[in-house]
């Protein structure tokens, strides 16, 4: 059985999506009406900006979910899921890809996650940590240790074996990073982000987005859609927006996501987007499986 993959935030290029633009009818009426839809031309700064351009919320994940979405519509009938899931924002792509949202509606529900997470994070600053090499059960006690003692951390991505994203204030994550090395991590790495997402920092982004999630329509997706905030199997249209809403403040369960793919009859991973970062992970959740990518 075949999965159809996402990624999120992080992924992005220069010069992403130029190849489909310019071979690809489909996706030059997409990219075009994206630009319409979002008000400036995305499209410029995806095919010849800066990193720095790129680097700016607000752009980046219009820009990450535009090129994933339509690397999958531009397949045509190759695009047949039999599941499907996406990395924190890459949970929109999987749905709109899906067919559980429109496009049009799933671009502006990006846009306005990336506005509102851009908000939060200048209302409450935070940050977040790649923490190398130790189970996940010491991880979630040393955050909590943290925590309880007044600063806010907490496991934001499970990404793969030996390998957890931690999210709360600059202290905390700080704190955590010392305590983390001293119980043996290999690797302890601060991100170069814009705040803690996937924590209780996201709370004001939350609320927003509920809004916008709330007024949107939607539908029975072709395939069911493993959403991040609980790892399982989702068609229903309330479900599936009850998650949604509940992402940003949660963690993103992705080692945990894959898992149940694999035992569900997940043979082969399809990762459609920037990057390979996905396949990388799928790789070290189980190497018994085929992980490529479509870009």
């Amino acid at each position: 059985m075949k999965a159809f993959v996402f990624p999120g935030q992080g992924s992005q290029f220069v010069g992403m999506g130029k190849d489909l633009y310019d071979n690809n009818p489909l996706a030059k009426e997409l990219f075009d009406k994206a630009d319409e839809v979002l008000g400036f031309k995305i499209t410029d700064i995806m095919f010849a900006g800066t990193d720095e351009q790129l680097k700016e919320t607000k752009v980046t994940q219009p820009a990450v979910f535009l090129h994933s979405v339509i690397s999958a519509l531009c397949l045509g009938d190759e695009f047949k899921p039999d599941m499907a899931a996406g990395h924190s924002l890459g949970e929109f792509s999987a749905l709109v890809a899906a067919g559980a949202i429109n496009f049009e509606d799933g671009l502006k529900l990006v846009a306005a996650r990336a506005n509102a997470m851009q908000r939060a994070c200048e209302k409450n600053p935070g940050t977040m940590a790649a923490i190398i090499g130790l189970p996940d059960e010491t991880i979630e006690k040393i955050c909590k240790e943290i925590s309880d003692n007044g600063e806010v951390v907490v496991p934001a991505n499970y990404n793969c074996p030996g390998q957890l994203v931690i999210s709360g204030s600059k202290e905390g994550i700080k704190t955590a990073c010392e305590k983390l090395t001293e119980a043996g991590a290999k690797r302890a790495l601060p991100l170069a982000v814009g705040g803690a997402f996937h924590s209780p920092f996201m709370q004001l982004a939350k609320d927003e987005l509920q809004k916008a999630i709330e007024a949107t329509d939607f539908h029975e997706p072709k395939c069911p859609v493993y959403q991040n905030v609980d790892a399982k199997p989702h068609t229903d249209p309330a479900e599936i927006k009850s998650n949604l809403i509940a992402q940003l403040t949660s963690s993103v369960r992705w080692t945990k996501s894959v898992q149940n793919m694999i035992a569900d009859g997940a043979d082969e991973f399809v990762e459609c987007g920037p990057g390979h970062a996905l396949q990388g992970m799928i790789r070290r959740i189980d190497r018994s499986v085929n992980a490529h990518g479509i870009q």
